[in-house]
């Protein structure tokens, strides 16, 4: 059996100790949960071990050998191994390009393909992936890359493999293929750290946890399986009440936004529904059903085919992002890292990137309007950083969506476009986005909301859309289904309400 130990890890930033003291092991064998609620100093521990950051005070030893790295390549050569929530694949390069990136076969000075694909395709097949190792990464889907991911972190036989929320872009089914290949690594004699926020995983595939907050190390469970999920959520959050939805909203009858016959090939086909004034509206389905696309559509991001969209009225004839903006659309993009954030500026400039006609004079930026916005976001959505000028990049995943959102409110929108907005972030963070929905519903701003996480949308939305192979299939109020028939409806099901 194989060790990580982490032993009295202190790590300090400007203004704040993302991690105090933090001992704690990790063992092979076992897939070894690492939970905590953001900002509670998790990334901060997988980038210590994986040699993106250095320790302020502390060692890391393997067996008992403190692991010292100058770099995540260092790290990389001594064993460690990550898998990122988002994921570093090509899409311009097949399966076996990526695997074997920068360690190709060479035959004198040119690289020998056929067995650069024939390795692929043996490690491929050793984890039991049934993916086609000449097959270009742009025509898999996300469970496919997710696999591929894992594969070449493994083509490396790591001693450590540590897992940033694998599950956070799988379906329901995408999920359990990836289990099975988890249990299979199990087998080997590496160590499995597996970071998620998808709490109710940690039962099905997760040995031991082990529990963070605030930077302090508050415990570990030794047996996930004997676990009451009381105990977990006490350990992560301590006091903190899971706010319900507010008995008091209250849609008005006026359509705000009128969607008729939309049409984008191969996507989605002949959607229409109507958004009134302060609703707050899902959007259920399987991933591939056509959600995400609908909502860039809507926004502009993509062209269409035919259809109609109408905004208060005024119907819209070539959409675009910045004509839907002046009419009032704003929209949160599923994939933050790339779409929402700009990640080597500041909080504040990305907090005003989207309201920079309001915050500007005639020529230049007026510095005092920019500052307030920023600090009036900050303040309101409770986004945890040193200040507006700390890098968005340093930001943990419930504060960066705070911050895209954050942006979109400073343009003062009518109708908000959430595409996945819980996302990556823990139980906490979520509460706070759905708080912000309600506040912005109570407001009379309506609220189109597209989650995987089918709980999330009975928590937080009145009514429920069911899109189903890029068509709109059903339509249910909130209030009156149960999981297990939202779950059944969106997989092909019938369901009686």
């Amino acid at each position: 059996m194989s060790v990580l130990k982490i032993e009295k890890v202190n790590k300090a930033f400007p203004g704040t100790l993302a991690l105090n003291q933090v001992c704690c092991q990790f063992e092979s064998g076992k897939v070894n949960a690492l939970v905590g609620k953001n900002g509670s100093g998790k990334s901060t521990l997988v980038k210590i071990i994986n040699g993106t950051q250095k320790p302020s005070e502390g060692r890391v030893l393997f067996n008992e050998k403190e692991l010292t790295f100058s770099s995540p390549a260092d790290a990389q050569s001594q064993g460690i191994a990550t898998v990122y929530q988002e994921l570093s694949l090509i899409p311009g390069l097949t399966v076996a390009e990526n695997i074997r990136m920068g360690r190709f076969k060479m035959k004198g000075k040119l690289i020998d393909w056929k067995q650069t694909y024939a390795e692929a395709q043996e490690i491929l097949s050793s984890m039991g992936i049934t993916v086609n190792p000449r097959a270009q990464v742009s025509s898999l889907s996300m469970w496919q890359c997710q696999m591929v991911e894992i594969a070449k972190a493994m083509s490396s036989e790591p001693k450590v493999l540590l897992l940033d929320e694998p599950t956070s872009s799988l379906a329901q089914h995408e999920t359990q293929i990836l289990f099975e290949l988890i249990q299979e690594l199990k087998k080997r004699d590496v160590i499995i750290v597996y970071i998620s926020h998808r709490l109710q995983e940690l039962w099905e595939i997760c040995d031991t946890c082990h529990v963070l907050r605030d930077g302090n190390y508050i415990g570990a469970i030794p047996d996930m399986k004997a676990a009451a999920h009381e105990e977990l959520l006490h350990m992560m959050f301590g006091d903190t009440k899971v706010k319900k939805k507010p008995n008091d909203l209250m849609a008005s009858d006026e359509v705000v936004l009128k969607v008729e016959k939309l049409t984008r090939k191969d996507t989605f086909q002949d959607v229409s529904f109507e958004l009134k004034k302060g609703e707050v509206l899902g959007i259920a389905g399987m991933l591939g059903s056509g959600r995400t696309e609908l909502l860039r559509a809507i926004f502009g991001s993509d062209m269409v085919d035919s259809g109609v969209v109408t905004v208060e009225g005024k119907q819209v004839a070539k959409a675009s992002p910045e004509i839907m903006k002046n009419m009032g659309l704003a929209m949160t993009p599923e994939d933050r890292k790339f779409e929402g954030l700009n990640q080597v500026q500041s909080i504040q400039n990305n907090l005003c990137v989207a309201s920079l006609k309001k915050l500007s004079g005639r020529f230049f930026m007026k510095r005092g309007k920019e500052e307030a916005a920023a600090a009036k976001q900050m303040e309101e959505l409770q986004i945890k950083a040193s200040g507006p000028e700390q890098s968005v990049m340093s930001l943990s995943g419930g504060n960066q969506q705070k911050v895209i959102v954050g942006n979109w409110l400073n343009t003062d929108p009518k109708i908000m476009l959430f595409d996945e907005p819980s996302r990556g972030i823990d139980v906490n963070a979520k509460q706070q986005i759905f708080e912000i929905i309600w506040k912005l519903s109570k407001k009379g701003v309506s609220s189109i909301v597209v989650s995987s996480e089918l709980e999330e949308l009975l928590e937080v939305c009145q009514r429920i859309l069911i899109m189903r192979g890029g068509r709109i299939t059903g339509e249910i109020m909130a209030d009156q289904i149960q999981i297990s028939q939202l779950y059944t409806t969106c997989m092909g099901g019938t369901i009686e309400v």
